[in-house]
């Protein structure tokens, strides 16, 4: 039966192909996807291969743009927010062409290269789209602020070979379809939260995530940063948070933290990819790092021991005394003074052992302190029923359709942030046989993943008051920089395109072709996929990921500090075998410490 499904699945992308090639034949195809219609998918080559899909494309049939050695990137004169995003695409291009792609400011429109302007956008696209062009000339990339530059960079990239994603210097050709795109996002917000609590990631990982996260349009970072088993930001007014807090984690392992210096250069990094950082200190519940290193926070001021396990709901700060709201105004002003973006996110979930009097109380203190700092309040969607500030943000994690905390506040006029835990989870096992993940929500394919609407999912939660979508993921069982990818993709993808493209276009059968595109992409950038057999995935080849075991007592090449290695290459080095557990460049195998990107593999 398997067998059959894939057959059929063929046969229609193979009808739909050739659909498509008839269309084009008269010249230029115009698809605006502002009604639904079955074929929209399959009249332009871009629909093909780009997530999340774009607002409206026009192709003209036979034109394309070649990119050749003597190309050069052109970017608005006088704005450095274009110039970053241009040395961000000329970065991207050289690793894989080899091309030397200077990057200048443009003089008015140039006829050739890529331009990326700030001048002559459609008002449609707003602060984050972008208008596309594409012609046997030159490529224009045109947006009214830099973020749209950079979305629009991300469809750019997939409309080149997937080879273009590779670390080494492939052969070309390097070319893209004629096409002329305008776009922009349905939600403002699009986001995903990783869990560095549970097991903690290490800066490099971090790094890695956020590059992966920039190519579907995810614009916010949520990052998990204390809970039950680990605290991971160093607090200068209270120490022991990281020097105790943070030396454990799920399973008995050495934990970790981000100095505030590593932090700052986690939110840097994102800002360089668009992305606006959002931390979370989960409060008054899923406080046992902390509450293990400081006696004081506990009502009867004895210390709790460490916890490793899984388990939840248990931990509660003291309510009533006066040390717990000094510890979080420390913890809110140390840690709003090195995050540039607007929000702060506090928890709020699972407070079982926080009476519902004792929580109101709690809450009542704690959300003003947030706000004194100039940030404002996410929490998950349980807090919301202690406060009528509509400035604060439900973050809705529940597996039904309705609930009527959330509902009376967005008719309040608070806006919610989706993340329903049955379909935007990341962590949820893919099926019974998932080897790592959880399934007390659901089991979530990738069909699950993108079979639901943020903006009629919750009863009472229209599109209007709804502020985007989250993609959670939370890593009880998840330890490397491996695991997480496997989770993340491809249902992430899935997660992004919900949030940025019209609920018009929603189509499953035509999502997941442009979801088999990017199998060799993801090949190419050695990211550890799941490989769903609801998809049809492409193949494609490339000499970047491809690692040949040798035999038993052999060493691989040896390390070269001028290559660049992605996970899963090996190398030798100083008579042992290593393997890479992410992109790395320079750093010598056996002296990055315990959070290196090296792991050991054995004599060889």
């Amino acid at each position: 039966m398997e067998t059959q499904a894939l057959q059929r699945d063929l046969w229609r992308r193979v009808g739909r192909v050739v659909a498509a090639a008839a269309l084009v034949v008269s010249g230029a195809v115009v698809v605006t996807v502002g009604v639904r219609t079955p074929d929209v998918a399959h009249a332009a080559e871009p629909l093909k291969s780009v997530v999340p899909v774009p607002v409206s494309v026009k192709t003209t049939a036979g034109v394309t743009y070649a990119l050749t050695s003597t190309a050069k990137i052109y970017t608005q004169a006088g704005s450095a927010d274009a110039r970053a995003v241009g040395d961000y695409l000329a970065e991207l291009l050289r690793r894989s062409t080899g091309f030397a792609l200077p990057v200048s400011d443009a003089s008015g429109t140039p006829a050739d290269g890529i331009s990326l302007l700030l001048t002559g956008a459609d008002s449609a696209v707003g602060d984050q789209g972008y208008q596309l062009d594409v012609t046997a000339g030159a490529v224009v990339l045109r947006a009214n602020k830099s973020d749209g530059l950079f979305g629009g960079v991300q469809t750019l990239r997939q409309l080149l070979p997937a080879k273009v994603e590779s670390a080494t210097v492939q052969s070309g050709p390097w070319t893209l379809p004629g096409t002329s795109i305008l776009d922009y996002p349905r939600f403002g917000y699009r986001g995903a939260m990783l869990d560095v609590a549970r097991h903690f990631q290490p800066v490099a990982a971090v790094k890695k995530y956020l590059d992966q996260l920039a190519v579907y349009k995810v614009n916010h970072f949520h990052l998990h940063l204390t809970d039950d088993q680990g605290w991971r930001l160093v607090i200068d007014s209270w120490p022991r948070l990281t020097s105790v807090g943070g030396s454990t984690q799920v399973g008995g392992g050495a934990g970790g933290f981000y100095t505030k210096a590593q932090y700052q250069e986690i939110v840097a990094y994102a800002a360089s990819r668009h992305i606006t950082v959002i931390p979370e200190v989960d409060l008054p519940g899923h406080t046992n790092a902390a509450l293990t290193s400081y006696a004081e926070l506990n009502c009867n001021g004895v210390a709790p021991a460490p916890r490793t396990d899984t388990a939840v709901g248990y931990s509660s700060l003291c309510v009533s005394k006066d040390v717990t709201y000094q510890f979080i105004d420390d913890v809110v002003r140390e840690i709003a003074a090195i995050t540039p973006g607007p929000y702060l996110h506090l928890g709020g979930d699972e407070a079982s052992a926080t009476s519902d009097a004792d929580y109101q109380a709690f809450m009542n203190r704690a959300l003003p302190i947030v706000k004194k700092y100039g940030k404002r309040v996410i929490g998950w969607h349980e807090f919301v029923k202690t406060t009528t500030d509509t400035s604060a943000v439900p973050q809705f994690w529940g597996t039904t359709t309705s609930n009527s905390v959330v509902s009376a506040a967005a008719a309040r006029g608070n806006k919610v942030l989706m993340s329903p835990a049955n379909k935007a989870y990341l962590d949820m096992k893919y099926n019974a046989s998932t080897p790592l993940g959880q399934d007390w929500a659901a089991r979530i394919e990738v069909q699950d993943a993108y079979g639901w609407n943020p903006g009629a999912y919750l009863g009472g939660v229209g599109e209007s008051s709804v502020l985007g979508v989250e993609a959670p993921l939370w890593t009880e069982t998840l330890v490397t920089s491996a695991d997480v990818e496997y989770m993340a993709f491809p249902r992430l993808t899935a997660i992004a395109e919900l949030g940025w493209s019209p609920w018009s276009t929603h189509n499953w059968d035509q999502f997941k072709l442009r979801l088999a595109a990017q199998a060799p992409r993801w090949t190419a950038q050695g990211v550890n996929f799941y490989r769903s057999t609801q998809v049809p995935w492409e193949t494609g080849t490339t000499t970047t990921t491809t690692t040949t075991t040798p035999p038993s007592g052999n060493c691989p090449a040896a390390w070269d500090r001028a290559k660049v290695y992605v996970a899963t290459n090996t190398a030798a080095h100083a008579g042992r075998k290593w393997t890479a557990q992410w992109w790395t460049q320079g750093e010598e195998p056996g002296t990055t410490g315990e959070w290196g990107v090296w792991r050991d593999s054995g004599a060889c």
